[in-house]
């Protein structure tokens, strides 16, 4: 698990391969060991052989095709942090560098000594972006200002907003994107867990146990008032309770 916090910037020296790419990637981290977790630009891929400027890794088939990785050019820098130790600081959130979409930057401008960067992905990611809630950027860990939503249905699209302050601007690339990049996103892992309960939670009225409807038969029982009358909310509240999330 990591934190979002950069440790420090390597640079992608040599890619090749296909379909799993060898890696090498330059970087000051300190002593590696062979087999250690490192998040690259928000990727986690494991150090398979050690160098004296830095670490060789594999990028799956999978890497290359759900994160920016395979696109990124020889010589360009990326974020690095290894692995955070059992009782370490959390100074970020909790990020897994499981991608889970890709992102466009839609939007920059300068608000003050800051930047505000505005975000266009996939309007499936939707459920699990909030106000104030965590987002990890190409391995950053930022806090979303404002979520918009646009459109419907699966050419839905979302907007969000960061703010970049100087001590990111000064550690990291994301001062260097601009309109059209694409970055890694990872969304909360909590916000996944929340919406996947929300959603077993929803969908258990559509097939009710035999508890519930004894005599199921795509009609709710006569005799079953209290379930028939319970609103879908207190219905999803008492779920997230039972799962320990109230």
């Amino acid at each position: 698990m990591f934190t979002g916090l950069v440790e420090t910037i390597g640079i992608l020296r040599q890619r090749a391969g296909s379909p799993v790419a060898r890696a090498f990637i330059e970087c000051s981290l300190g002593p590696l060991e062979l087999g250690e977790s490192i998040s690259v630009n928000g990727a986690c891929l494991t150090v398979d052989r050690i160098r004296p400027s830095g670490f060789e890794c594999d990028m799956s088939e999978e890497t290359l095709e759900r994160t920016t990785l395979g696109a990124l050019a020889v010589g360009a820098r990326v974020h690095l942090e290894r692995a955070m130790k059992l009782g370490g600081r959390m100074g970020g959130h909790m990020v897994l560098g499981h991608v889970d979409g890709i992102g466009r930057v839609s939007e920059r401008a300068p608000s003050g000594d800051a930047t505000r960067l505005v975000v266009e992905t996939d309007g499936g990611l939707a459920p699990y972006l909030a106000d104030k809630g965590s987002i990890a950027i190409d391995g950053v860990s930022l806090t979303i200002n404002r979520v918009t939503d646009q459109g419907q249905g699966r050419s839905s699209r979302v907007l969000f907003e960061v703010m970049l302050v100087p001590h990111t601007l000064g550690r990291t690339n994301l001062g260097d994107l601009r309109p059209g990049q694409a970055v890694n996103l990872e969304v909360d892992v909590l916000a996944r867990y929340v919406a996947r309960q929300l959603s077993i939670a929803s969908g258990a009225r559509a097939t009710p146990s035999s508890e519930e409807a004894p005599g199921w038969g795509g009609e709710v029982a006569e005799n079953d008032e209290h379930h028939h009358h319970e609103s879908r909310d207190e219905r999803l509240l008492a779920k997230l309770r039972s799962g320990g999330f109230l």
